[in-house]
């Protein structure tokens, strides 16, 4: 293990090692841990991203796919708060949906977040218009 000094004013020498850093979590823990958590009644949803590559074999430039993530109107739950679907009255079923389903919302619900490789939404739990088994199954235009 390789030590290095770091710089101090003061005429004591503190060594850390060079793979560890105080108070920053290593790379090496699964992108899930990295998501933010959905508190409240909020849902942490992906929207569903198309084929870089059409049927007719056309490729589609990455503005044109950034442009439809932001659009979609369909995505994966990441996670749910504590509260989702909780309220008995409004809910009486039980949830809509459920974490790793695929649901439909509107346009342009939700806050966005981006992230490394696109943007993610925070949808309250009554955004949720529809769950479906296959983003594949919806006809995606922006």
């Amino acid at each position: 293990m390789k030590l290095r000094e770091p710089l101090s004013t003061s005429s004591q020498k503190i060594i850390i090692p060079d793979n560890e850093l105080v108070g920053v979590k290593k790379s090496e823990e699964k992108e899930e841990i990295k998501l933010p958590k959905p508190t409240g009644w909020r849902l942490l949803v992906l929207p569903f991203k198309m084929k870089e590559k059409t049927k007719g074999g056309i490729v589609l430039a990455e503005t044109t796919l950034e442009r439809q993530q932001v659009a979609s109107q369909v995505g994966l739950v990441m996670a749910m708060g504590p509260d989702c679907y909780k309220d008995k009255e409004r809910y009486p079923d039980g949830p809509w949906c459920k974490v790793n389903g695929w649901v439909m919302f509107a346009r342009y619900a939700g806050s966005r977040i981006k992230i490394d490789g696109g943007e993610m939404r925070l949808l309250n739990d009554d955004e949720v218009l529809a769950t479906i088994d296959s983003p594949e199954d919806i006809l995606h235009e922006f």
